[in-house]
């Protein structure tokens, strides 16, 4: 039984049928709709994608490869910039996508592959009960107001950052955790910049912007669908004061941040302007805990690991998750030694990105030059030398599992064919 149906639960989902796991998502919404703005697939997700039968045609229609990632300082100079994806020398590409797009292609693949019974909609896990046979019993809430028991041998969290699967695992748990930062994100139409396919992080650490397209550009006008992020840092002292974590914004309501920021090549308030929607959430994340398991019940995604999304690798990891936990289960069978098995290799490690993530991630770049030179610059070497940049760089792939040869010349995390024997 799998809790939540966002994109770690249904990667989860397709990875169990893969490998002949019967399952089924509870996912609480009533009807699949494309939300949300950009997200990036990093190499790694998209090498375990690909592995699934989602592949490069598939992806190309929700998004498009990415090409260069870039930080810029407040005057408009690089900071940094490299090759991503194929252009890097990965095996896979990186891949900019709509996120509720890929969403619901995830969704549907599903359902194709494993039927329409595959996802409940409409019925939200609040809980679970261990029970004397080893098995477990998710609670369920229906949209109508009806209440349901479903037992099954495992169950996986997958419910994201307000889980109630890990609220109940872990009952003592900080808050949502909110440094300050303030996210105002939405999509633009309009020409992409410097390759066509670049994520470009521009600002300092107290106020920047995030652009990249998650569209082809249409072959007629030249516009794509632009993902940006506007983020500014207040004093978080006193937590969250607004009514809701994701709201619609009005541009007028933020866009005094980022009137001047206007270089020969990026105009910020025409793009803001031109946006087809906004929305305001803060940047938040939540503490790591001590294990993601549970007996036969495991955390995944958002649930198990939500953090900042400055390393753009939030929906990369949980697909990571769910490929990583089939892979314990091809091993150890439909049993709880898998998921120790699953705790033992993901539950360390990720917990030191969630901490990475919150001291900037790699956007770690962009404070050190606002430290050393206020954020404007003529010769970025003269602020951080080429070596310490690349340094810095490297040690975030290697932490969030991406690293160029590393993950070149790592074997599948499941061997084609692979299959579970699960008892009649």
């Amino acid at each position: 039984m799998i809790a939540g149906g966002g994109i770690g639960g249904l990667a989860t989902a397709l990875t169990l049928h893969q490998i002949g796991v019967p399952c089924v998502v509870f996912e609480s919404v009533r009807e699949m709709r494309p939300l949300g703005v950009g997200i990036n697939l990093q190499p790694n997700a998209v090498r375990e994608l690909c592995d699934l039968g989602i592949g490069t045609d598939a992806l190309d229609r929700v998004g498009l490869p990415a090409k260069e990632w870039a930080l810029v300082g407040l005057n408009g100079n690089d900071i940094y910039c490299e090759p991503r994806g194929l252009l890097a020398g990965y095996r896979w590409p990186q891949y900019a996508v709509h996120r509720g797009l890929f969403h619901v292609l995830l969704h549907d693949t599903l359902v194709a592959r494993a039927g329409a019974g595959a996802v409940r909609l409409g019925c939200r896990v609040t809980g679970y009960e261990t029970n004397a046979d080893g098995n477990v019993t998710a609670l369920i809430e229906r949209a109508d107001g009806s209440s349901a028991r479903e037992t099954g041998t495992l169950l996986i969290g997958a419910d994201g950052i307000h889980s109630a699967v890990r609220a109940q695992m872990h009952p003592d748990q900080p808050p949502i955790h909110w440094g300050g930062a303030i996210m105002w994100r939405g999509t633009t139409q309009a020409r992409p910049i410097r390759t066509g396919s670049s994520f470009v992080g521009l600002g300092t650490h107290r106020q920047r912007m995030v652009i990249y397209p998650i569209s082809h550009p249409d072959p007629a006008s030249g516009l794509a669908t632009i993902n940006w992020i506007a983020e500014v840092t207040v004093d978080g002292s006193e937590g969250w004061k607004a009514s809701g974590w994701f709201r619609p914004i009005a541009i007028d309501d933020f866009i005094a941040h980022f009137e001047d920021w206007r270089w020969d090549w990026l105009d910020v308030p025409a793009l803001l302007r031109g946006a087809d929607v906004a929305y305001e959430n803060p940047m938040i994340d939540r503490d790591p805990v001590p294990t993601w398991r549970d007996g036969p019940v495991a955390l995944m995604g958002d649930a198990a690991h939500a953090m900042y999304p400055t390393g753009s690798n939030g929906a990369s990891q949980a697909i990571v998750d769910a490929r990583v936990l089939g892979a314990c289960l091809v091993e150890h069978g439909v049993t709880a030694e898998a998921l120790a098995a699953y705790d033992d290799r993901l539950c360390g490690p990720i917990s030191q990105v969630i901490l990475r993530n919150r001291g900037a991630g790699p956007f770690g770049l962009l404070n050190l030059v606002d430290e050393r030179c206020g954020g404007a610059f003529d010769d970025i070497d003269a602020v951080i030398p080429p070596d310490e940049r690349a340094a810095f760089m490297a040690g975030y792939k290697a932490a969030a599992g991406f690293a160029m040869e590393a993950l070149n010349a790592a074997p599948p995390t499941i061997a084609p064919g692979a299959r579970v024997a699960v008892p009649a």
